[in-house]
């Protein structure tokens, strides 16, 4: 890659700041544009670096005049800027698949609608904890193009979203997990299910027989496109990689099960340890369990090395994460559940009558299969956003107390009033944030501080 290009990078985040260090790194001429507001941080670091750049504008001239163009995964295709880009044939690339063009270390990927976060978290526990130079990049840490300027690293590990697959074309993994697939963002997808789903199974391509696919052998919609990529002639290819499936359900033909309250992995040498012993609960940790000890056992971890960090780690902030007890009230911030799916998760490890927050931006959710959650566990709804009539709809038949809220101090107040002592307080809101907040960091944080307030 010694070609000097102009390269355009459109979106000014970390992932783009990153980019543009990496490129000038590398002898590129640079030029940076993002439509919104720049955060102070990356301006200086831009300044510094002595990147040009531009806010609140993009310079189409500019901008249509590269060789090469690396999206911000935040910007959508219908984005005016895209489409003419598009239509001059103008290459757009993620600022992954740029950053792959720079690096041979070894690469473990992570997808999923959920439980990536806590999957990719968890792999870089284990690694870290086995004394393996890993660094944390993509969705979580910082910017993989950050990271390889100097590629340091022995191993790399890529929290992957479908918006950042989607503009990834020769990127390859070595470890590809996916987690799951549901319904997320279909407002991206032109509400087809197949195109996110041919999204997220992006993350396999470019693997070959030296690969390995890990997967989530309990969901009926990867089972069902990695029968359709068996059969010959799919348009992507076969699977080339080794399929590593795991399942808390079944057992037979499975490389991670649960067998009598153990977690059991079938690669040599066998590996298993108590699911009581893990230091996060739910059937859905105790499947992220299964895909990192996986992951750690393929790169050859000692046993008692994966052992000890599937029982000493800690989860991510606003995922199922404790805040206090007031009077008796136990106050859950799962802030981070911004779809249906990991509402699911969150409410089916409740095991104490529940007060849920929800609502927010809709992404064009359906509430049906929370259901008969709702009706075990629920006991009052307080809705959390701008226009609630979705959720009021969804859950009127089936939930007596639904209140509104316009701020998290406002939904905490409601949410202690209708809870009792041994009762629990679970924000955990199945949309975006952005109506009332900043992000989902953001509404988890005003949600901690209105119940430290309590």
């Amino acid at each position: 890659m010694s070609t000097k290009q102009t390269i355009v990078i459109l979106g000014a985040g970390e992932s783009g700041v990153g980019a543009a260090l990496l490129a000038k790194a590398k002898g590129h001429a640079v030029f940076l544009s993002d439509s919104g507001k720049i955060k102070p941080s990356y301006k200086k670091e831009l300044e510094e670096n002595a990147l040009e750049y531009e806010e609140g504008k993009h310079t189409e001239e500019r901008i249509l005049a590269a060789d090469l163009v690396i999206k911000s995964p935040g910007i959508p295709d219908k984005a005016p800027i895209i489409k003419k880009l598009r239509e001059k044939k103008v290459p757009i690339i993620s600022e992954i698949e740029f950053a792959g063009r720079y690096t041979s270390k070894k690469m473990v990927c992570i997808t999923g609608s959920n439980g990536k976060t806590t999957t990719t978290l968890w792999i870089h526990h284990i690694l870290k904890n086995a004394g393996k130079k890993a660094e944390l990049a993509g969705n979580v840490g910082k910017s993989l193009a950050r990271l390889v300027i100097d590629d340091e690293a022995e191993i790399y590990v890529i929290e992957l979203s479908s918006f950042q697959l989607d503009d990834m074309y020769d990127f390859k993994a070595d470890i590809a997990i996916l987690t799951n697939i549901t319904p997320d963002h279909m407002d991206r997808y032109n509400y087809e299910m197949q195109n996110y789903v041919d999204s997220k199974f992006r993350v396999i391509q470019n693997m070959t027989a030296n690969d390995w696919f890990i997967y989530n052998a309990d969901d009926p919609i990867i089972l069902s496109e990695i029968e359709k990529r068996l059969s010959a002639g799919h348009p992507a290819g076969k699977i080339a990689a080794h399929l590593v499936p795991f399942s808390i359900e079944k057992t037979e033909g499975m490389v991670g099960y649960v067998n009598n309250n153990q977690i059991n992995i079938n690669l040599k040498p066998e590996f298993s340890m108590s699911i009581h012993d893990l230091s996060l609960k739910g059937k859905h940790n105790t499947q992220n369990s299964l895909a990192s000890g996986i992951a750690a056992k393929i790169l050859e971890i000692r046993k008692e090395s994966i052992r000890e960090s599937l029982s000493d780690f800690k989860n991510v902030e606003h995922r199922l994460e404790f805040v206090a007890k007031v009077n008796g009230i136990e106050f859950i911030n799962d802030s981070k559940a911004t779809n249906v799916n990991s509402v699911w998760y969150a409410l089916e490890s409740m095991d104490k009558p529940t007060v849920w927050i929800v609502g927010g931006v809709d992404k064009g959710n359906d509430y049906e299969s929370l259901l008969p959650l709702v009706k075990d566990k629920v006991k009052a709804i307080v809705c959390l956003g701008k226009d609630n009539a979705k959720i009021k709809e969804a859950f009127s038949g089936t939930v007596d107390v639904i209140a509104e809220a316009g701020s998290a101090y406002e939904a905490v107040a409601l949410s202690y009033r209708f809870a009792k002592k041994d009762d629990t307080v679970l924000l955990s809101p199945a949309c975006a944030s952005f109506d009332l907040f900043e992000n989902y960091e953001d509404r988890g944080r005003q949600f901690k501080a209105a119940v430290r307030a309590l």
